[in-house]
């Protein structure tokens, strides 16, 4: 039997494995935080020095404090993914969030989010085709 036949329970249609852990370097951990609750992650824990707030899926956003600096408007070493893009964009406008325009690709639809310290962080439509993930 296949590992991943061997491992998922029959009635759970998510795949076998994820990621667990994406790091992101900020200059301060508190309102990098508060800005990534404000936008929908769930708090796990924080302190001034290091914290993790969860995605969908289970996948851990680990925040960590540097003193060095971090150029602006450079792109976060991931994405996010939302099922309306449109909605999301809109919602995160009303909050008074830096939002560029909707783009549309061949796969995803897509907007830019200036996040902390700058990064812009490119939020994509979902592809699974209402599949739970």
């Amino acid at each position: 039997m296949p590992l991943p036949e061997a491992i998922a329970q029959e009635t759970d249609t998510r795949p076998p494995v994820a990621i667990g852990h994406v790091r992101l370097e900020v200059s301060n951990v508190l309102e990098a935080s508060d800005f990534f609750i404000n936008i929908g992650l769930r708090y796990i824990t924080k302190s001034p020095e290091f914290a993790v707030l969860e995605l969908r899926g289970g996948t851990h956003l680990v925040l960590r404090k540097t003193t060095e600096a971090i150029a602006p408007e450079r792109p976060a070493p991931f994405d996010l993914m939302v099922d309306d893009v449109f909605a999301t964009r809109e919602a995160f406008k009303a909050l008074g969030l830096t939002v560029s325009e909707i783009e549309t690709g061949r796969i995803h639809s897509s907007f830019i989010l200036t996040g902390p310290d700058g990064y812009l962080l490119t939020v994509t439509s979902s592809h699974t085709g209402g599949r739970v993930v």
